[in-house]
C-alpha cells in the first residue's frame, strides 16, 4: 500500500495543497505542499555572501522511483540534479552527504537519485556515479534548487518558489530562497484589546500568506507601526512530510532589543536566522511584541498589570510549542536568545512562572543584558530597570501618572481616565515625552524583584545559559562631551555626570588609565565608556552567571566578551572609523585590526552569520566560529561544536578555530572562565574583576558622603 502511494506521486498530486481556504486579506494560495514528501534544502553555506555565486544547492525529497522523482522535481519547478552539476561542486555535495550520514538520516554510502542515474559518497571524500535506477527501486531524490536569492533583503516569493505547510488547521504559504524555507509575518496571537494580555492564535481554516513581514508594533518615529503587530518569522532548512515528527531540528527563538520602546523581528533587526538555519541545521524564529506604553503600562488597583510585551513573548513561545514541528522544529527544544532589551527579556523569561511551569525553553542566551549597577550621580542607573523589577506602584509613580497627563486623560474617575487612554491613537501614545517601558512585579509573569540565582530554586528556569557583552557596550551609555575638555577630571565628570571628587578617585586608582591618542576628549571618553560598560553591563552579569553556576540555579553557565563587531548603536556620532575600524587602502569598510569601539548591538552580524561586508578574512572566520558557538548551544546546551560534526560538514576554518582556541569552559569559580570571542577565541578570566570591585566600593563610599 505504501508503494502504491508513491506510485501515484505525479506532478498533479504534488501540486495539491494540504488545505486551501481563501482569506480576503492574504491573497492566493501556493500550489506546492509537503503532503507527499519532506523537503530538505542542501547548501554548503560558508557565510560569505560574495562567494555564493560559486555554489549551488539542491532540494532533497523522500525516496521515490526514478519516474516519480522526476515528476516530483517538476512539480516544484525543478529538475533532477545532473552528474555534471554534482561533479563541478563535488566538495560541497560530499560534505552535505557526509552530514546527512553524521546526523543519522542515512547510512554510509547512501545512494541518491539524480538525472543521470545514481550518486553516492565514498570513503575517499569523492562521489561515485552508478547506472540508471530501474523499475520500482526507491531512492532519496536530488532536485535542482533554482532560487538564487542569497540574502535577507533580496529574498522574495514568486510563483515558482512558494509552498504551503499545514499546521493546526491552517495553511501557511511561505517560500524558499537559496538557503532556507521562509515563512514571514505569521500571526501567533489573536489581536488583543489594548492593555489586555494576548492569547495564542486560534482561528482555523485560514490560508495565511506568510511571504512578507507583518506590521511592526507601535513605536515612536515609525509611521508604519501599529497595534495589529503580533507576528513571527520562521527560517528552516527542513519541512517534514505532513504529519511526520521525524528529524525535527533545535529551535533558536530570537527576541529583539530596542529598550522596550522600539525594534521588530523583521529583517532590519539583524536577527534573521536564515544563514544559521542553512549552515547549522537549526530552525530560527523571530518575533514582534508590544512596546512602550502599549506593552508595559501598569496601573495600581486595576487589571492593567503591565508586562503585556513579555506576555506576548510567552504567547509566541506557546505558539511555537503548538506549531513549530510542522515547520521542522522541535517543540521540546527551544532556546531563547536576545540582545539588549531582548537580553532583558531572556532574563525575565528565565524567572517567569509560566515559562518554568510549562517547560517552554531549554536554554537562554542574554547578549548585552543591561544588568544595571550603582548610581554614578545621574539619578539612577539606566540599566537597572531591565533586571531589577519595579512594583506596579513604583512603575505608575515613575511613568504612569505623567502618561495620563500628557495624553490629556487625567480628569475624572480612574475608570474614565483609562477609557480616555484606550481611545488615544497608538501613534500618539508612543510619541509622548513619557512612556512606560519597565518589567514589573505583576505576580504572574514576573513575581520576584529580580532573577534569583543565589540558590537552586523553583523560581528560576533550571537551564544552561550564556551571558556576555560587547567589549565597549557602555560607549552608548556615557556622554561624549560636546566641546573639547581640558583635563581628564573634566572629561570624567561630563561623561558620567559625577563629582570632581569621584572623578579624582577614579584617576588615583590607576585602574582606568588613559589610552593616549593625543585627543584628550576621546581619551577620557574611552575611560567613561569603560566604566559604563563595567557598571551597567559587565559586573552585574558576571556576578549573575557566577552565582547561578555555583548555586546550581543553572546546570551550566558560560560567559563571553565579543572583541570583533561591526558598527552599532552610536548616539555620539563618532563616525565609521571609530565604530568599525579606520578606512584605509585595502580596507574600504574599515580595518578591524586597528582600534575601534565594539559598540552596543554591533555583534549581531557575527552571532547570526550575517556579517556583510566582510572587512578582512578574519571577519569571515570569526563569523563562522562565533555563530557556530551559538548554534552548538542551541543544539545541545553546550557551545562547543564537536570536531566530528565540523569535519562531517567540511567547516575547515571552524575546525582550526575550535582546536586552536580550546574549549569554551563553563563557569566554575569567581574568576570565570570566559571566552574572548574573535578568531581566535582564547579562554580568559572574567574581565575587569578589580575594576568591578573598585566601582562597587567607591560608589557606595561617595554616596555615603565619604564616610
Amino acid at each position: 500500500m505504501r508503494f502504491q502511494a508513491f506510485r501515484v506521486l505525479t506532478a498533479a498530486s504534488l501540486l495539491t495543497p494540504a488545505r486551501a481556504h481563501p482569506a480576503p486579506d492574504h491573497g492566493s494560495s501556493a500550489k506546492v505542499s509537503n503532503v507527499q514528501t519532506s523537503f530538505t534544502l542542501l547548501y554548503q553555506n560558508n557565510l560569505n555572501a560574495s562567494d555564493d555565486a560559486n555554489h549551488i544547492g539542491a532540494i532533497l525529497l523522500d525516496p521515490m522511483t526514478a519516474r516519480d522523482g522526476a515528476a516530483a522535481c517538476s512539480a516544484i519547478g525543478e529538475t533532477l540534479l545532473t552528474e555534471a552539476a554534482l561533479e563541478e561542486h563535488s566538495f560541497d555535495f560530499f560534505h552535505q552527504f557526509s552530514y546527512l550520514e553524521y546526523s543519522g538520516r542515512f547510512h554510509p554510502n547512501q545512494q541518491f537519485l539524480i538525472a543521470d542515474g545514481i550518486v553516492s559518497p565514498t570513503v575517499f571524500g569523492t562521489l561515485k556515479y552508478h547506472g540508471k535506477a530501474h523499475g520500482n527501486r526507491r531512492l532519496p531524490v536530488l532536485c535542482t534548487q533554482s532560487s538564487a536569492a542569497n540574502g535577507v533583503y533580496n529574498a522574495a516569493a514568486t510563483a515558482s518558489n512558494e509552498l504551503t505547510v499545514a499546521s493546526n488547521g491552517n495553511s501557511y504559504i511561505g517560500f524558499r530562497n537559496q538557503k532556507s524555507f521562509r515563512f514571514l509575518g505569521i500571526p501567533y496571537a489573536n489581536t488583543p484589546a489594548r492593555f489586555e494580555y494576548s492569547s495564542v492564535y486560534d482561528q482555523r481554516g485560514q490560508s495565511i500568506q506568510a511571504t512578507s513581514y507583518g506590521q511592526d508594533c507601535a513605536q515612536a518615529y515609525d509611521s508604519g507601526s501599529g497595534e495589529d503587530c503580533l507576528f513571527l518569522n520562521i527560517q528552516t532548512p527542513y519541512l517534514p512530510k505532513a504529519g511526520s515528527k521525524e528529524r525535527l531540528k533545535p529551535v533558536l527563538f530570537s527576541i529583539h532589543g530596542g529598550g522596550f520602546t522600539g525594534g521588530s523581528g523583521a529583517a532590519s533587526s539583524g536577527l534573521d536566522a536564515g544563514n544559521l538555519a542553512s549552515r547549522e541545521d537549526i530552525v530560527g524564529v523571530e518575533i514582534n511584541y508590544r512596546l512602550s506604553t502599549l506593552g508595559f503600562l501598569a496601573v495600581p488597583g486595576t487589571n492593567i498589570n503591565g508586562n503585556f510585551g513579555i506576555g506576548d513573548q510567552i504567547t509566541a513561545l506557546r505558539w511555537v510549542r503548538e506549531n513549530i514541528a510542522n515547520f521542522g522544529g522541535d517543540p521540546d527544544h527551544v532556546t531563547i536568545i536576545g540582545e539588549s532589551a531582548g537580553a532583558g527579556s531572556v532574563r525575565a523569561l528565565l524567572g517567569s512562572p509560566p515559562v518554568i511551569e510549562e517547560n517552554l525553553i531549554v536554554g537562554g542566551v542574554a547578549q548585552s543584558n543591561l544588568g544595571g549597577g550603582q548610581d554614578l550621580g545621574l539619578g539612577g542607573n539606566y540599566g537597572t530597570a531591565f533586571s531589577s523589577y519595579l512594583t506596579i506602584d513604583q512603575s505608575y509613580a515613575r511613568a504612569g501618572q505623567r502618561i495620563f497627563a500628557e495624553a490629556g486623560c487625567d480628569q475624572g474617575s480612574l475608570e474614565a481616565q483609562i477609557a480616555c487612554l484606550k481611545a488615544v491613537p497608538a501613534s500618539t501614545l508612543v510619541n509622548l515625552a513619557t512612556v512606560a517601558s519597565y518589567v514589573v512585579q505583576d505576580g504572574s509573569i514576573a513575581d520576584t524583584e529580580q532573577l534569583i540565582v543565589s540558590t537552586k530554586n523553583g523560581s528560576t528556569a533550571h537551564v544552561p545559559v550564556i551571558f556576555g557583552t560587547t567589549a565597549n557596550d557602555g560607549a552608548s551609555f556615557s556622554t561624549y562631551p560636546a566641546t573639547g575638555v581640558t583635563s581628564e577630571s573634566e572629561g570624567l565628570q561630563l561623561g558620567l555626570g559625577i563629582s570632581a571628587a569621584y572623578a579624582q578617585s577614579i584617576i588615583d586608582s590607576g585602574l582606568f588609565p588613559l589610552y593616549d591618542t593625543g585627543n584628550l576628549t576621546l581619551d577620557t571618553f574611552n575611560v567613561t565608556q569603560r566604566i559604563a560598560t563595567d557598571n551597567t553591563f559587565r559586573c552585574i552579569d558576571e556576578a549573575t552567571v557566577y552565582a547561578g553556576a555555583v548555586s546550581g540555579a543553572f546546570p551550566s553557565a558560560y560567559y563571553y566578551t565579543i572583541e570583533r563587531t561591526y558598527e552599532g548603536y552610536d548616539p555620539q556620532d563618532l563616525g565609521p572609523d571609530l565604530t568599525r575600524g579606520p578606512v584605509m587602502p585595502g580596507y574600504p569598510n574599515g580595518n578591524p585590526e586597528l582600534p575601534y569601539f565594539r559598540l552596543h548591538g554591533s555583534d549581531l552580524g557575527f552571532t547570526y552569520g550575517n556579517q556583510n561586508p566582510l572587512r578582512d578574512k578574519e571577519d569571515l572566520k570569526a563569523s563562522q566560529l562565533i555563530s557556530g558557538y551559538y548554534a552548538a548551544f542551541a543544539r545541545t546546551g553546550n557551545p562547543n561544536p564537536p570536531l566530528a560534526y565540523l569535519e562531517a560538514r567540511g567547516y575547515i576554518n571552524s575546525i582550526a578555530g575550535v582546536k586552536e582556541s580550546g574549549p569554551w569552559l563553563a563557569i566554575d569559580s569567581e574568576t570565570g572562565p570566559a571566552k574572548s570571542l574573535d578568531f581566535l577565541a582564547p579562554t580568559v578570566e572574567f574581565p575587569e574583576l578589580q575594576q568591578c570591585a573598585f566601582l562597587n566600593y567607591t560608589i557606595s563610599y561617595y554616596l555615603d558622603g565619604g564616610s
